[in-house]
This record gives structure tokens, sequence and C-alpha cells, in this order.
């Protein structure tokens, strides 16, 4: 059947609806009160040798050291396959940057690596995966390029499917802005669209998946704006944030009517909305992710909507915090309700565990990870006193072990 240009538009846009759905069906789910808990890290002029292991007590919100994970060059961003059987680990080094598949034994957190290919681009920062789990995706920071690899029934992954250098117009901050940078890279819920986080273009960029063979494509389509200059026709489908944002990590909202896009440059955050008439994104809101009077250098780095949709969060390095906002359910609006120390410096990393109790801020300068229980009626976060110790901790994901 020929997709049309509205129907496009309209798959794109319901996306994220099913992708929740999707992605709780394959989230790690509390059979029990224990995990596993994975943490990144960079190794470059730190004491770190790669991936770490920890036990996650759900009950108490406690991290328990297991020891090193895996021995492994600037391992800055993890994810685990849904069978639990293996981990997929971007090498952040440069020119000689890798994609590394490990075996994952559950029970002792021990990685063992089956290969490593090289992440066709410079710099990888993050990696997520198909819905089906065959396919591994990567976004190339320094190159502004994104790449798809096959995960073959060993675990291993193969040679690349797809390779895309991002494009279109360059933001107006010379040093930050001087190329495409990807950040970010998702697929929807029925995996046939991949949003590109890129920071040089201001956009999140939208690529069609063939979940088939793993290729990406352009998609000829409209482009929403904040009506902040023309668009040219021939730009991917994406949605474009205001000049100088500097879009890094996106969260979309439980029922998908709006996609929250994080701006590292602005410490924003911008709201999109389904708007079926115009086809498109269309951006709602724009809101500053610091406190009132704060003044200073800020590069906010982390957004996550916690399970039951009230509360968005966001981390700021710099102003060394977590920012909680609570969401208005029907408009998809935000307010501003707190800002709560890190307890160390540079989160550029936080997470909230499986059960929404805990949000873990991983502070990268300061060695530590640091446990905050959550307040559903509030969003606060409160200290629990426990604090484990990681060198340059920049990644954390969790998955069962009962």
């Amino acid at each position: 059947m020929k997709i049309t240009r509205r129907t496009l538009a309209l798959l794109v846009l319901a996306a994220p609806i099913a992708l929740f759905s999707l992605a709780e069906s394959s989230r790690p789910r509390a059979s029990g009160h224990d995990y596993l808990a994975l943490v990144g890290t960079y190794t470059t002029k730190t004491q770190s040798k790669g991936i770490y292991a920890f036990d996650f007590d759900a009950k108490t919100g406690k991290l328990t050291p297991k020891g090193l994970a895996a021995e492994t060059p600037d391992p800055s961003w993890v994810t685990i396959h849904p069978s639990g059987k293996f981990a997929y680990v971007v090498n952040e080094a440069g020119k000689q940057s890798m994609i590394s598949a490990f075996a994952l034994d559950a029970q002792s957190g021990k990685l063992t690596l089956l290969n490593e290919l090289p992440s066709l681009g410079e710099d990888p920062c993050y990696l997520s995966l198909d819905k089906t789990g065959k396919f591994a995706l990567v976004a190339n920071y320094t190159s502004g390029t994104i790449a798809v690899f096959p995960i073959l029934s060993d675990g291993r992954l193969g040679e690349h499917t797809a390779l895309l250098q991002d494009t279109g117009n360059l933001g107006p901050n010379k040093e930050r802005q001087e190329g495409p940078h990807a950040h970010w890279i998702e697929l929807s819920a029925h995996n046939r669209f991949a949003y590109v986080a890129d920071l040089g273009l201001d956009r999140v960029l939208i690529y069609k998946f063939d979940p088939a063979k793993g290729t990406l494509t352009r998609e000829d389509a409209p482009s929403a704006s904040m009506n902040i200059g023309s668009v040219k026709p021939n730009d991917a489908f994406s949605a474009a944030l205001s000049p100088g944002t500097g879009p890094r990590h996106v969260a979309f909202s439980r029922d998908g009517n709006f996609m929250y896009v994080l701006g590292e440059m602005q410490s924003t955050v911008t709201i999109f909305a389904n708007d079926d008439a115009r086809e498109f994104f269309r951006a709602i809101q724009q809101i500053s992710a610091l406190p009132p009077g704060f003044s200073g250098r800020n590069d906010a780095a982390e957004i996550v909507i916690h399970p039951n949709g009230k509360w968005l969060y966001t981390s700021n390095r710099g102003g060394d915090s977590i920012a909680v906002f609570a969401v208005e359910p029907k408009k998809g609006t935000l307010s501003f309700t707190g800002d709560f120390p890190t307890g160390g410096q540079e989160p550029r990393h936080f997470a909230i565990d499986p059960t929404g109790a805990y949000l873990l801020a991983e502070n990268q300068n300061s060695n530590t990870i640091v446990t905050f229980r959550l307040d559903p009626a509030t969003g606060k976060l409160i200290p629990t006193g426990n604090i484990a110790s990681v060198p340059s901790p920049v990644c954390l994901v969790f998955f069962p072990t009962q």
C-alpha cells in the first residue's frame, strides 16, 4: 500500500503511543526486588577500567558493588538486550571509536567480549536496539553520522546495514554547532521510524527504518518548527528547535501525544504536540531547566519521565542538580516545581529504577552514584544516604536478576 504524506506524518506522530506499550513489554519487570546494574564510565584520564557491576536492592535503594564487569575503553553508553543474554556498548574514542558486543551473566554481572567493530564515525555517544532485538543503532556525535548493525543469533554484531550522515542547516553557535552532531537515536514502537536528536542542527530528525533489512532512508516530508525561519522542502522530516538549543536527548509522554526535547546548550525543554490538522510536530512550549536566578555555566544532560507520567526530570551539569517538572496530562505542558542538588559534580546521566521508587544520579567528576527516593505525590527527591563509589560514571542500566 502506498504511504501518502498524510499517512506518513500520522504514523510518525502516533509512534510514541505504541512506543510506550512496546517498550514496557521489553522493560525489566520487578518479579522480586533485586536488579543487576551496569555502569558505563570514561576511562581516558581517569582511574576507571571499563564497565562496573552492582547489585541494586529496590527495597532500600542500595547499590552493592560486584566489581569490574569488563575491561574496555571509554564505554560511555551501555544497553542490555531484552533477552538478558547480551550487552552492547559504545567505545567513545575519537577516530578509534568502536561498538562492542558482550555475553552477559546476569547473576555474576560479568561480561565476556564477543566482538567489536568500528562505529563508522567519531565518538559514538548513544546506542539503542530495535523492537525485535535484531539491530543496534548508533549515534556518532563528532562526525554526525548514524549507523545500524545487525545482531547475529549468537549475540555478535554483524557488518553494518546502514550508514547515514545527518544534514541540514547548522545552528548559530560556531564552536558547538560547526557541523552535525548526532546525540541520541531511538526507534518508534512500530519499528518503522528512527528519531535522531542532532545537537549541531537544532533538530530531531526522523528517518524511515526497514525492520527486515535494517536500512535507514530519509523521507521527503514537512518539517515542524517554531516559526523561526524557512525550512528547505528537501530537509529530512524533523522537529526544529529554536536556534542554539542544541538538542541532546528526547522523551515521550505515556500516551504518545507529546515529545519532550532536552536542549543541552540552552538548558531548556521544548515540548512538541501531535498536530493532526497540520500533519507535523508542533512546538507548544519551551521552558528553562534552571532555577530562577541561576547564573553561570550549565549543560543539560539527561531527560526522563517518571513511569507514572506525572513528573519529568532533567539533569544540570554546572548547576549540578536534578530539575523536576510537573506534567499537565491533557495539554502536555510543564511547570517547574523544584531543583535538587545531586551531591556531586557533573551529573551526566541519571536513571529511575524499574519500580519507579528511586532516582540514581551519576556524578561524573565526583566518582559517585547518589540514590534518591522519589515522592510519587510531589515528584521531590529525598536523599537516602546511599552513595556508591565508581570512577567517572556516565551511564547506568538495570536488569532483573529474579
